[in-house]
């Protein structure tokens, strides 16, 4: 033990760190050292060629070296060094040497040849090529320089210097989440999520939180250590995130649920752990893992049919460091999914996510909230109305409605307008709804009066049902794979009744029925109003329990990659009896109802044939109005009172607070009046004492 705490209290020795750097530089004086030691050690000058004539027939040459470019090298013999070069022979090297040009190599063989007869050179000649010693090194040293600096580049790279980061080999099992410190630029707070009331609330809790821990643990509260954003896409489950990010004022971390996942085993366990490691470093701070569902499926469900250890090896991971032995306290996580269906069950248990935020599809109400914010950045003019565009996208979700502004922006752009206005937004719903017209596509007459008698069925039945979605417009002009369409406004409801599925259901069969009725044919035209149809059917009788025969049943499955059925063979029969009476029920229903208005539809069928695309106003001018409130009118109405109701609050409440100030004030007037009466009357008294002490005196 005392060895143990001996070898703990000694001072830890800081060993110096190699550095690449110093081997770059011995690298580089390595090769200037090669390169000077080609160069020689001796001094060499330029002579003319008279002047090497001079010094042969003195005696002064040992050594001649012709060249191929005329060029001569010159070696003198070592007592002559000092005549030729003036300097002594421990300067100018072992064996200087001079350079000079010459005629052609046998014109200098000729010369060289009558000198040795003459007896005036006795020394060596010798003919070669001229080598380009610069280059002959760096042929020698290139290959070793490429290796060099290949070795240096992988191995900056494998140390995650070269701009690799996570995604390097030594870095492989580091954790890739983004950090977002506090004070960041291009903040996102919680003004900038329009809607989304109650999941605002939910997340702004847990932001308050992290501000003012105190208010919370004085009462023994604990924060929550997880929240799970749930709904479907586009809902603004991220955005949300992005403002808990900005509002809370601490270190964010943000990555996606595929980030966890790498072709090496123990890699995605590993970067749970740098990334939990990594947040208790910086804590109190909070963790945001989008699309959560690639990690957190639930174990034994993988769409292969067998496990992944690997998958499930990060999942546990995950889960131990969310809720295990350890400690994480003050780190927060955050996730979104839009399929918590396919979650473990050990992730969302209390303890690692003690909460779940539905983040739905905005209201009607919500929706112009979401138009206000997005917008803000669009020149638009005064045509632009946000409740006709609140009410043209239901079913939209945020990132739908952000989507149709800046279609919206890209048609006025196109038609090079100054600013964008209501009939540029109606086309972007339209664009993104139906898709690109196609008016250049050719139609027969016979064609074109089918498909205008197919959607003025639609039209027609829509109009004379209670429960159908009222029209908004209808058009045969071809739309994307479609060649004609009708647009509606359906109901917002929180609960369907039977009665409501059914009139939609007749609806969808009047463009057929029309088709049935009034031609005696039947075309192509129906299969996608056929196909919802059926869906809608088999719904209704093997989900909801609304046939007569299977009443208050659910055959609902909700494993997900299972091939058995929870019902017989004959039940199966049974629900295919079912679907086809209750939907040739409606379809039966649809004619009548047709053939009860044929002269209205027929007159609708012409207008849609000459004008080609109607509105809600043509057919309450045919038909007359609807005597059914819709659902939108009913939340318009309903907001508007709501809106009165808080508006004379507040109006009574700064009634009430003029009054007690106007109150307050006649006090303090009535309390001046009585203090200057005071001091009147005294100032009156001392006068009276000052008069009868004068008549004392005379």
């Amino acid at each position: 033990m005392d060895n143990n705490n001996n070898n703990n209290n000694k001072p830890k020795v800081n060993m110096p760190k190699f550095n690449l750097n110093w081997l770059y530089m011995i690298i580089a004086l390595m090769l200037l050292g090669l390169w000077w030691s080609n160069q020689g050690n001796s001094v060499s000058k330029s002579i003319p060629y008279d002047e090497f004539q001079s010094y042969v027939e003195k005696g002064y040459v040992s050594k001649v070296i012709g060249y191929d470019d005329n060029s001569v090298d010159v070696y003198i013999k070592p007592q002559y060094i000092g005549q030729v070069f003036k300097q002594d022979s421990t300067k100018v090297g072992r064996n200087p040497m001079i350079s000079t040009e010459g005629p052609s190599r046998d014109k200098l063989d000729e010369y060289l040849e009558k000198q040795k007869e003459f007896g005036f050179f006795d020394g060596s000649k010798s003919y070669d090529k001229k080598k380009d010693y610069f280059l002959g090194i760096l042929v020698n040293i290139l290959p070793f320089v490429f290796l060099i600096a290949l070795w240096i580049f992988l191995m900056r790279r494998m140390s995650g210097g070269g701009g690799g980061g996570a995604g390097n080999v030594f870095n492989v099992g580091k954790s890739k989440a983004q950090l977002f410190e506090k004070g960041g630029a291009n903040r996102v707070t919680f003004k900038d999520v329009a809607g989304l009331a109650e999941a605002k609330t939910e997340v702004e809790e847990i932001v308050e939180f992290l501000k003012e821990p105190q208010k919370y643990t004085d009462l023994g509260g604990k924060i929550p250590k997880g929240a799970l954003l749930v709904g479907p896409p586009g809902t603004g489950k991220t955005l949300l995130a992005k403002a808990v990010a900005g509002e809370a004022n601490v270190p964010f971390f943000s990555l996606a649920g595929s980030d966890f996942v790498e072709m090496f085993v123990g890699v995605g366990a590993s970067r749970v752990r740098d990334l939990f490691r990594q947040a208790k470093e910086k804590a109190p701070c909070i963790i945001f893992i989008d699309e959560i569902d690639a990690v957190g499926r639930a174990r034994g469900k993988s769409p292969a049919m067998g496990g992944n250890d690997e998958r499930e090896n990060t999942l546990n991971q995950l889960l131990t460091e969310m809720d295990g032995f350890g400690s994480n306290s003050g780190v927060i996580i955050l996730a979104a999914t839009n399929r918590v269906d396919v979650l473990d069950k050990a992730l969302l248990r209390a303890g690692r996510f003690d909460r779940q935020i539905h983040v739905d599809l905005p209201d009607l109400n919500e929706r112009k909230e979401v138009f206000g914010v997005h917008l803000r950045p669009i020149k638009i003019d005064d045509t632009v109305d946000i409740d006709l565009l609140s009410r043209q996208t239901p079913g939209f979700s945020g990132a739908d409605i952000a989507n149709v502004c800046n279609e919206a922006a890209l048609i006025a752009a196109r038609h090079r307008k100054s600013f964008v206005g209501k009939q540029d937004f109606l086309d972007a719903v339209d664009r993104i709804i139906g898709g690109l017209e196609k008016k250049t596509k050719i139609t027969t007459e016979a064609e074109r009066r089918s498909i205008a008698l197919h959607e003025a069925g639609h039209a027609s039945i829509s109009w004379l049902l209670e429960y159908a979605n009222p029209l908004i417009k209808v058009t045969i002009v071809p739309r994307g794979r479609a060649l004609g369409a009708a647009w509606y406004l359906p109901e917002e409801r929180q609960i369907t009744t039977k009665e409501q599925m059914l009139d939609e259901m007749c609806a969808t069969l009047g463009g057929r029925a029309a088709e049935d009725l009034i031609l005696g044919r039947i075309s192509t035209g129906a299969m996608n109003d056929l196909e919802r149809v059926t869906k809608q059917a088999y719904g209704m009788t093997a989900y909801l329990g609304m046939s007569e025969k299977l009443p208050n049943l659910c055959y609902y499955n909700n494993e997900e990659y299972s091939f058995n059925r929870p019902y017989s063979e004959k039940t199966a029969e049974l629900i295919d009896e079912e679907v086809k009476r209750m939907v040739n029920e409606q379809y039966e229903r649809a004619k009548r109802i047709l053939a009860e208005n044929r002269d209205g539809h027929e007159q609708l069928t012409q207008l849609l044939i000459e004008k080609e695309v109607i509105f809600a106003e043509d057919l309450e001018h045919i038909f007359g109005k609807r005597p059914w409130v819709s659902r939108s009118e009913e939340i318009m109405a309903a907001k508007e009172s709501q809106v009165a109701a808080e508006a004379e609050r507040e109006l009574a409440k700064r009634v009430a607070i003029e009054e007690q100030e106007i109150k307050l004030q006649a006090e303090k007037d009535v309390e001046a009046a009585a203090q200057e009466a005071n001091d009147a009357s005294s100032n009156s008294d001392v006068k009276d004492s000052d008069t009868q002490t004068d008549s004392k005196n005379n």
